[in-house]
C-alpha cells in the first residue's frame, strides 16, 4: 500500500518544460560511450585477428576521435 501526501500548490516546484531535451541531436549526444581497450581486445579475440598493444592504442583513439566527431 502507498502512502499519499497531500501539499499545497505553493508547495510544489515548478519549472518551465526545455523542448532541446526531447530533440534527437540532445538525445545522440548522451547515447554513445567511449571504447576502452579491454573491448577492443574482446573483439579482436573473438574475430580471430592478431593485435599488439600499439594496435589496440591507436584504434581506441580513432574510434573515440570519430564517434565524438560524427555525434556533435
Amino acid at each position: 500500500m502507498r502512502k499519499i501526501e497531500v501539499v499545497c500548490g505553493e508547495e510544489v516546484e515548478t519549472k518551465p518544460l526545455d523542448l532541446r531535451e526531447f530533440t534527437v541531436q540532445h538525445v545522440e549526444n548522451g547515447m554513445w560511450k567511449r571504447v576502452n581497450k579491454k573491448e577492443l581486445r574482446e573483439i579482436a579475440e573473438r574475430l580471430g585477428l592478431s593485435y599488439d598493444d600499439a594496435q589496440i592504442t591507436f584504434a581506441k583513439k580513432l574510434m573515440n576521435a570519430y564517434m565524438k566527431k560524427e555525434i556533435k
